[in-house]
Protein backbone atom coordinates (compact mmCIF):
# COMPACT_ATOMS: atom_id res chain seq x y z
CA UNK A 1 0.00 0.00 0.00
CA UNK A 2 2.82 2.38 0.87
CA UNK A 3 4.40 1.69 -2.53
CA UNK A 4 1.14 2.52 -4.33
CA UNK A 5 0.74 5.77 -2.40
CA UNK A 6 4.35 6.73 -3.03
CA UNK A 7 4.17 6.00 -6.76
CA UNK A 8 0.86 7.85 -7.07
CA UNK A 9 2.34 10.85 -5.31
CA UNK A 10 5.31 10.85 -7.68
CA UNK A 11 3.00 10.73 -10.71
CA UNK A 12 0.95 13.64 -9.34
CA UNK A 13 4.14 15.58 -8.60
CA UNK A 14 5.33 14.99 -12.18
CA UNK A 15 2.10 16.40 -13.61
CA UNK A 16 2.26 19.39 -11.26
CA UNK A 17 5.85 20.13 -12.22
CA UNK A 18 4.88 19.86 -15.87
CA UNK A 19 2.08 22.37 -15.41
CA UNK A 20 4.42 24.85 -13.71
CA UNK A 21 7.38 24.25 -16.01
CA UNK A 22 6.89 27.64 -17.61
CA UNK A 23 8.35 29.26 -14.50
CA UNK A 24 11.61 27.32 -14.92
CA UNK A 25 14.31 28.61 -17.24
CA UNK A 26 14.61 26.66 -20.48
CA UNK A 27 17.60 26.12 -22.72
CA UNK A 28 16.26 28.09 -25.67
CA UNK A 29 15.60 31.31 -23.70
CA UNK A 30 18.44 31.39 -21.15
CA UNK A 31 22.18 31.91 -21.49
CA UNK A 32 24.24 28.73 -21.34
CA UNK A 33 26.77 30.15 -18.86
CA UNK A 34 26.14 31.69 -15.44
CA UNK A 35 28.02 34.30 -13.47
CA UNK A 36 27.99 32.31 -10.22
CA UNK A 37 26.86 28.98 -8.76
CA UNK A 38 23.55 30.38 -7.54
CA UNK A 39 22.67 31.63 -11.00
CA UNK A 40 23.78 28.33 -12.55
CA UNK A 41 21.42 26.40 -10.29
CA UNK A 42 18.42 28.74 -10.41
CA UNK A 43 18.72 29.15 -14.18
CA UNK A 44 18.89 25.43 -14.87
CA UNK A 45 16.55 23.53 -17.17
CA UNK A 46 13.88 21.01 -16.16
CA UNK A 47 12.89 18.24 -18.54
CA UNK A 48 9.98 15.82 -18.37
CA UNK A 49 9.27 12.54 -20.13
CA UNK A 50 6.32 10.18 -19.83
CA UNK A 51 6.31 6.79 -21.53
CA UNK A 52 3.24 4.59 -21.30
CA UNK A 53 3.59 1.02 -22.56
CA UNK A 54 1.24 -1.91 -22.98
CA UNK A 55 3.23 -5.13 -23.47
CA UNK A 56 1.71 -8.52 -24.25
CA UNK A 57 3.64 -11.82 -24.20
CA UNK A 58 2.27 -15.15 -25.43
CA UNK A 59 4.90 -17.83 -24.74
CA UNK A 60 4.18 -21.52 -25.27
CA UNK A 61 6.19 -22.48 -22.15
CA UNK A 62 3.49 -20.84 -19.98
CA UNK A 63 -0.22 -21.55 -19.63
CA UNK A 64 -0.85 -17.86 -18.87
CA UNK A 65 -0.23 -14.89 -21.17
CA UNK A 66 1.45 -11.78 -19.76
CA UNK A 67 -0.02 -8.30 -19.99
CA UNK A 68 1.86 -5.34 -18.51
CA UNK A 69 0.52 -1.78 -18.41
CA UNK A 70 3.33 0.49 -17.21
CA UNK A 71 4.03 4.22 -17.02
CA UNK A 72 7.54 5.63 -16.75
CA UNK A 73 7.70 9.22 -15.48
CA UNK A 74 11.05 10.97 -15.77
CA UNK A 75 12.19 14.29 -14.36
CA UNK A 76 15.64 15.60 -15.21
CA UNK A 77 17.44 18.78 -14.30
CA UNK A 78 20.52 20.31 -15.90
CA UNK A 79 22.16 23.39 -14.43
CA UNK A 80 23.65 26.18 -16.49
CA UNK A 81 27.40 26.13 -16.99
CA UNK A 82 29.58 27.72 -14.34
CA UNK A 83 33.35 27.66 -14.84
CA UNK A 84 32.72 25.28 -17.78
CA UNK A 85 30.94 22.80 -15.50
CA UNK A 86 27.34 21.71 -14.98
CA UNK A 87 25.42 19.12 -12.98
CA UNK A 88 22.78 16.70 -14.22
CA UNK A 89 20.13 14.89 -12.18
CA UNK A 90 17.58 12.46 -13.59
CA UNK A 91 14.99 10.51 -11.59
CA UNK A 92 12.70 7.80 -13.00
CA UNK A 93 9.53 6.27 -11.59
CA UNK A 94 7.79 3.20 -12.99
CA UNK A 95 4.13 2.82 -12.04
CA UNK A 96 1.75 -0.04 -12.82
CA UNK A 97 -1.69 0.76 -14.20
CA UNK A 98 -3.84 -2.32 -13.66
CA UNK A 99 -3.13 -5.85 -12.46
CA UNK A 100 0.35 -7.40 -12.41
CA UNK A 101 -0.32 -10.20 -14.88
CA UNK A 102 3.37 -10.70 -15.61
CA UNK A 103 6.63 -11.72 -13.93
CA UNK A 104 8.90 -8.74 -13.22
CA UNK A 105 11.49 -10.86 -11.33
CA UNK A 106 10.36 -9.25 -8.07
CA UNK A 107 6.64 -10.05 -7.70
CA UNK A 108 6.89 -13.88 -7.72
CA UNK A 109 4.29 -14.13 -10.51
CA UNK A 110 6.22 -17.02 -12.05
CA UNK A 111 3.15 -18.51 -13.76
CA UNK A 112 3.37 -15.63 -16.25
CA UNK A 113 6.05 -14.86 -18.86
CA UNK A 114 8.63 -12.19 -17.99
CA UNK A 115 8.18 -8.47 -18.57
CA UNK A 116 11.35 -7.07 -17.01
CA UNK A 117 10.00 -3.71 -15.80
CA UNK A 118 10.00 -3.65 -11.97
CA UNK A 119 8.13 -0.71 -10.45
CA UNK A 120 9.62 1.90 -8.14
CA UNK A 121 11.70 5.06 -8.13
CA UNK A 122 15.42 5.38 -8.67
CA UNK A 123 18.11 7.86 -9.67
CA UNK A 124 18.96 7.20 -13.30
CA UNK A 125 21.64 9.87 -13.67
CA UNK A 126 23.47 12.17 -11.25
CA UNK A 127 26.79 13.55 -12.42
CA UNK A 128 29.16 16.49 -12.62
CA UNK A 129 30.32 17.37 -16.12
CA UNK A 130 33.45 19.46 -16.76
CA UNK A 131 34.09 20.85 -20.23
CA UNK A 132 37.77 20.45 -21.15
CA UNK A 133 37.64 22.44 -24.38
CA UNK A 134 38.09 19.44 -26.65
CA UNK A 135 35.97 17.03 -24.70
CA UNK A 136 34.65 16.53 -21.19
CA UNK A 137 35.19 14.80 -17.87
CA UNK A 138 32.09 13.29 -16.24
CA UNK A 139 31.85 11.89 -12.71
CA UNK A 140 28.81 10.14 -11.24
CA UNK A 141 25.91 7.98 -12.43
CA UNK A 142 25.61 8.28 -16.20
CA UNK A 143 24.62 6.63 -19.45
CA UNK A 144 27.45 5.07 -21.40
CA UNK A 145 26.63 4.11 -25.01
CA UNK A 146 29.65 3.00 -27.02
CA UNK A 147 29.48 2.54 -30.80
CA UNK A 148 26.21 0.75 -31.62
CA UNK A 149 25.83 -0.49 -27.99
CA UNK A 150 26.66 -4.10 -28.94
CA UNK A 151 28.87 -4.48 -25.88
CA UNK A 152 28.29 -1.37 -23.70
CA UNK A 153 24.91 0.38 -23.61
CA UNK A 154 22.05 1.87 -21.63
CA UNK A 155 19.18 -0.55 -22.53
CA UNK A 156 16.85 2.42 -23.08
CA UNK A 157 14.12 0.11 -24.43
CA UNK A 158 13.15 -1.09 -20.95
CA UNK A 159 11.30 1.23 -18.57
CA UNK A 160 14.29 1.05 -16.20
CA UNK A 161 17.56 1.92 -17.93
CA UNK A 162 21.04 0.60 -17.29
CA UNK A 163 23.42 3.25 -15.94
CA UNK A 164 27.00 3.31 -14.69
CA UNK A 165 28.56 4.87 -11.59
CA UNK A 166 31.68 5.92 -13.39
CA UNK A 167 34.37 8.40 -14.29
CA UNK A 168 34.37 9.14 -18.01
CA UNK A 169 36.92 11.14 -19.98
CA UNK A 170 36.09 11.90 -23.60
CA UNK A 171 38.46 13.86 -25.81
CA UNK A 172 38.45 14.93 -29.47
CA UNK A 173 42.15 15.69 -30.15
CA UNK A 174 41.30 16.55 -33.77
CA UNK A 175 38.07 16.96 -35.73
CA UNK A 176 38.39 13.37 -36.93
CA UNK A 177 39.61 11.54 -33.82
CA UNK A 178 37.92 10.66 -30.53
CA UNK A 179 39.12 9.01 -27.34
CA UNK A 180 36.69 7.73 -24.70
CA UNK A 181 37.70 6.09 -21.41
CA UNK A 182 35.42 5.11 -18.52
CA UNK A 183 36.12 3.49 -15.20
CA UNK A 184 32.92 1.97 -13.75
CA UNK A 185 32.70 0.95 -10.11
CA UNK A 186 29.00 -0.01 -10.24
CA UNK A 187 26.37 -0.95 -12.83
CA UNK A 188 22.77 0.04 -12.03
CA UNK A 189 20.78 -2.56 -13.99
CA UNK A 190 17.26 -2.68 -15.42
CA UNK A 191 16.07 -5.01 -12.63
CA UNK A 192 16.09 -2.35 -9.85
CA UNK A 193 15.41 -0.48 -7.74
CA UNK A 194 14.58 -3.36 -5.34
CA UNK A 195 17.12 -6.06 -4.52
CA UNK A 196 16.57 -9.57 -5.81
CA UNK A 197 17.48 -12.04 -8.52
CA UNK A 198 18.70 -11.10 -11.13
CA UNK A 199 20.78 -8.50 -9.21
CA UNK A 200 19.72 -4.86 -9.37
CA UNK A 201 23.40 -3.80 -9.31
CA UNK A 202 26.76 -5.20 -10.30
CA UNK A 203 29.69 -4.13 -8.17
CA UNK A 204 32.29 -3.39 -10.79
CA UNK A 205 35.98 -2.80 -11.36
CA UNK A 206 35.68 -2.25 -15.10
CA UNK A 207 37.52 -0.21 -17.72
CA UNK A 208 36.08 0.81 -21.10
CA UNK A 209 38.45 2.26 -23.73
CA UNK A 210 37.14 3.25 -27.15
CA UNK A 211 39.13 5.04 -29.87
CA UNK A 212 37.39 6.53 -32.90
CA UNK A 213 38.78 7.78 -36.22
CA UNK A 214 36.90 9.24 -39.20
CA UNK A 215 39.30 9.38 -42.16
CA UNK A 216 36.49 10.77 -44.34
CA UNK A 217 32.85 11.72 -44.09
CA UNK A 218 31.93 8.29 -45.49
CA UNK A 219 34.14 6.19 -43.22
CA UNK A 220 34.46 5.65 -39.49
CA UNK A 221 36.67 3.24 -37.59
CA UNK A 222 36.60 2.43 -33.89
CA UNK A 223 38.81 0.15 -31.85
CA UNK A 224 38.05 -0.84 -28.30
CA UNK A 225 39.16 -2.74 -25.21
CA UNK A 226 36.58 -3.47 -22.50
CA UNK A 227 37.77 -5.09 -19.26
CA UNK A 228 34.56 -6.06 -17.42
CA UNK A 229 35.19 -7.21 -13.84
CA UNK A 230 31.71 -7.78 -12.38
CA UNK A 231 31.81 -8.80 -8.70
CA UNK A 232 28.17 -9.94 -8.55
CA UNK A 233 28.47 -11.94 -11.78
CA UNK A 234 31.95 -13.47 -11.88
CA UNK A 235 30.99 -15.84 -14.71
CA UNK A 236 30.24 -12.80 -16.91
CA UNK A 237 33.58 -11.03 -16.32
CA UNK A 238 35.51 -10.75 -19.56
CA UNK A 239 38.10 -8.87 -21.58
CA UNK A 240 36.83 -7.92 -25.04
CA UNK A 241 39.08 -6.37 -27.69
CA UNK A 242 37.89 -5.50 -31.18
CA UNK A 243 37.40 -3.09 -34.07
CA UNK A 244 34.42 -1.81 -36.07
CA UNK A 245 34.44 -0.31 -39.57
CA UNK A 246 31.54 1.62 -41.08
CA UNK A 247 31.75 2.82 -44.68
CA UNK A 248 29.22 4.10 -47.19
CA UNK A 249 29.59 3.96 -50.98
CA UNK A 250 27.62 6.92 -52.31
CA UNK A 251 26.29 7.65 -55.77
CA UNK A 252 23.91 10.30 -57.03
CA UNK A 253 20.84 8.12 -56.40
CA UNK A 254 21.74 5.54 -53.78
CA UNK A 255 23.85 4.82 -50.71
CA UNK A 256 25.45 1.44 -50.00
CA UNK A 257 26.53 1.10 -46.35
CA UNK A 258 28.99 -1.60 -45.30
CA UNK A 259 29.60 -2.50 -41.64
CA UNK A 260 32.33 -4.89 -40.53
CA UNK A 261 33.25 -5.82 -36.97
CA UNK A 262 35.48 -8.35 -35.22
CA UNK A 263 36.09 -8.90 -31.52
CA UNK A 264 38.01 -11.40 -29.46
CA UNK A 265 37.16 -12.22 -25.83
CA UNK A 266 38.68 -14.10 -22.93
CA UNK A 267 37.97 -14.59 -19.24
CA UNK A 268 38.82 -11.74 -16.86
CA UNK A 269 38.70 -10.90 -13.17
CA UNK A 270 37.39 -13.78 -11.03
CA UNK A 271 35.66 -15.64 -13.84
CA UNK A 272 35.93 -19.32 -12.82
CA UNK A 273 36.01 -20.49 -16.46
CA UNK A 274 39.10 -20.13 -18.62
CA UNK A 275 37.93 -19.52 -22.18
CA UNK A 276 38.33 -17.51 -25.36
CA UNK A 277 35.80 -16.83 -28.12
CA UNK A 278 35.36 -14.56 -31.14
CA UNK A 279 32.63 -12.35 -32.57
CA UNK A 280 32.22 -11.06 -36.11
CA UNK A 281 29.67 -9.14 -38.15
CA UNK A 282 29.23 -8.50 -41.86
CA UNK A 283 26.37 -6.19 -42.87
CA UNK A 284 25.61 -4.73 -46.29
CA UNK A 285 22.80 -2.35 -47.19
CA UNK A 286 21.21 -0.25 -49.87
CA UNK A 287 19.40 3.07 -49.35
CA UNK A 288 17.26 4.59 -52.09
CA UNK A 289 15.20 7.64 -51.15
CA UNK A 290 12.95 6.50 -48.26
CA UNK A 291 13.81 2.79 -48.61
CA UNK A 292 16.51 1.05 -46.54
CA UNK A 293 17.57 -2.55 -47.04
CA UNK A 294 20.00 -4.39 -44.72
CA UNK A 295 21.39 -7.92 -44.95
CA UNK A 296 23.74 -9.22 -42.28
CA UNK A 297 25.45 -12.18 -40.67
CA UNK A 298 26.40 -11.87 -36.99
CA UNK A 299 28.25 -14.67 -35.17
CA UNK A 300 29.17 -15.35 -31.53
CA UNK A 301 31.45 -18.33 -31.03
CA UNK A 302 30.71 -21.15 -28.57
CA UNK A 303 31.61 -24.78 -27.87
CA UNK A 304 28.81 -27.28 -27.28
CA UNK A 305 31.13 -29.79 -25.56
CA UNK A 306 32.92 -27.49 -23.09
CA UNK A 307 30.73 -25.64 -20.56
CA UNK A 308 31.28 -21.89 -20.39
CA UNK A 309 33.25 -21.66 -23.64
CA UNK A 310 31.03 -19.03 -25.28
CA UNK A 311 31.10 -15.29 -25.86
CA UNK A 312 29.42 -13.06 -23.23
CA UNK A 313 27.62 -9.69 -23.56
CA UNK A 314 26.54 -8.75 -19.99
CA UNK A 315 26.49 -4.95 -20.46
CA UNK A 316 25.05 -4.66 -23.98
CA UNK A 317 21.77 -3.13 -25.10
CA UNK A 318 20.59 -6.61 -26.03
CA UNK A 319 17.05 -5.85 -27.25
CA UNK A 320 18.48 -4.05 -30.30
CA UNK A 321 19.99 -7.27 -31.65
CA UNK A 322 19.06 -10.86 -32.55
CA UNK A 323 15.31 -10.30 -32.56
CA UNK A 324 12.93 -8.44 -30.28
CA UNK A 325 11.59 -11.58 -28.60
CA UNK A 326 14.81 -11.48 -26.51
CA UNK A 327 15.59 -15.20 -26.82
CA UNK A 328 19.33 -14.54 -27.00
CA UNK A 329 19.92 -12.31 -23.97
CA UNK A 330 22.55 -14.90 -23.06
CA UNK A 331 24.64 -16.51 -25.81
CA UNK A 332 23.86 -20.27 -26.02
CA UNK A 333 26.55 -22.81 -25.08
CA UNK A 334 27.16 -23.66 -28.74
CA UNK A 335 27.19 -19.99 -29.77
CA UNK A 336 24.81 -18.42 -32.27
CA UNK A 337 24.86 -17.28 -35.89
CA UNK A 338 22.15 -14.78 -36.86
CA UNK A 339 21.46 -14.28 -40.55
CA UNK A 340 19.03 -11.41 -41.01
CA UNK A 341 17.32 -9.29 -43.64
CA UNK A 342 15.61 -5.97 -42.86
CA UNK A 343 13.54 -3.65 -45.04
CA UNK A 344 12.47 -0.19 -43.91
CA UNK A 345 10.22 2.37 -45.60
CA UNK A 346 10.11 5.64 -43.69
CA UNK A 347 9.00 4.60 -40.17
CA UNK A 348 7.75 1.12 -41.11
CA UNK A 349 10.26 -1.71 -40.67
CA UNK A 350 10.13 -5.49 -41.11
CA UNK A 351 13.02 -7.85 -40.23
CA UNK A 352 13.57 -11.58 -40.61
CA UNK A 353 16.10 -13.59 -38.56
CA UNK A 354 17.36 -17.15 -38.96
CA UNK A 355 19.30 -18.47 -35.95
CA UNK A 356 21.76 -21.38 -36.03
CA UNK A 357 24.28 -22.67 -33.54
CA UNK A 358 27.83 -21.53 -34.29
CA UNK A 359 29.29 -24.88 -33.17
CA UNK A 360 27.48 -27.76 -34.83
CA UNK A 361 24.59 -27.57 -37.25
CA UNK A 362 21.51 -27.04 -35.09
CA UNK A 363 18.83 -24.66 -36.29
CA UNK A 364 17.78 -22.72 -33.19
CA UNK A 365 14.76 -20.87 -34.58
CA UNK A 366 13.44 -18.09 -36.78
CA UNK A 367 11.84 -14.74 -36.01
CA UNK A 368 9.84 -12.00 -37.69
CA UNK A 369 9.91 -8.43 -36.35
CA UNK A 370 7.60 -5.59 -37.37
CA UNK A 371 7.55 -1.99 -36.14
CA UNK A 372 5.90 1.33 -36.97
CA UNK A 373 6.37 4.66 -35.23
CA UNK A 374 4.79 8.04 -35.74
CA UNK A 375 5.92 11.35 -34.26
CA UNK A 376 2.98 13.74 -34.01
CA UNK A 377 5.28 16.64 -33.19
CA UNK A 378 8.40 17.21 -31.11
CA UNK A 379 6.45 16.37 -27.93
CA UNK A 380 4.30 13.31 -28.70
CA UNK A 381 4.91 9.98 -30.41
CA UNK A 382 3.52 6.46 -30.75
CA UNK A 383 5.25 3.13 -31.45
CA UNK A 384 3.83 -0.28 -32.41
CA UNK A 385 6.06 -3.37 -32.37
CA UNK A 386 5.56 -7.08 -32.87
CA UNK A 387 7.88 -10.10 -32.59
CA UNK A 388 7.10 -13.69 -33.58
CA UNK A 389 9.72 -16.32 -32.67
CA UNK A 390 9.33 -19.85 -34.03
CA UNK A 391 11.50 -22.25 -32.04
CA UNK A 392 13.44 -25.28 -33.22
CA UNK A 393 16.31 -26.22 -30.88
CA UNK A 394 16.14 -23.24 -28.50
CA UNK A 395 13.31 -22.07 -26.20
CA UNK A 396 9.63 -22.20 -27.26
CA UNK A 397 7.40 -20.34 -29.70
CA UNK A 398 6.84 -16.77 -28.47
CA UNK A 399 4.84 -13.80 -29.67
CA UNK A 400 5.26 -10.31 -28.21
CA UNK A 401 3.43 -7.07 -28.97
CA UNK A 402 3.97 -3.52 -27.72
CA UNK A 403 2.02 -0.28 -27.84
CA UNK A 404 3.98 2.74 -26.58
CA UNK A 405 3.05 6.41 -26.20
CA UNK A 406 5.68 9.03 -25.34
CA UNK A 407 5.47 12.65 -24.27
CA UNK A 408 8.56 14.82 -23.83
CA UNK A 409 8.78 18.39 -22.58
Amino acid sequence: MKSVVRNGAIAVLSVWLLSTAGTVARAEDTPQAAADIGAAISGGELGFEFRYRLEHVDEDAFDEEALASTLKSRINYKSLDFNRSHVMLEVDNVLYLGDEEFNNFRNNNTRYPVVADPDGTHVNQAYLNVDTGRGYLRLGRQRINLDNQRFIGGVAWRQNEQAFDALTIQLTPTDRTRVSYSYALNVSRIFGPDHGTPPDNYESNSHFLNLGFNPSDATSLSTYAYAMDLKDADSQSNLTVGARLEHAFNTATLRIPLNLEYAWQQDHGDNPVSYDAAYYLVELGCDVEHWKLRAGHEVFEGDRNRPGQMFRTPLATLHKFQGWSDKFLAIPQAGVADTYLSLQYRSLQVTWHDFDSEAGSANLGREWNLSWNYQFNRHYGVLLKFADYEADALATDTRKAWLTFTAKF
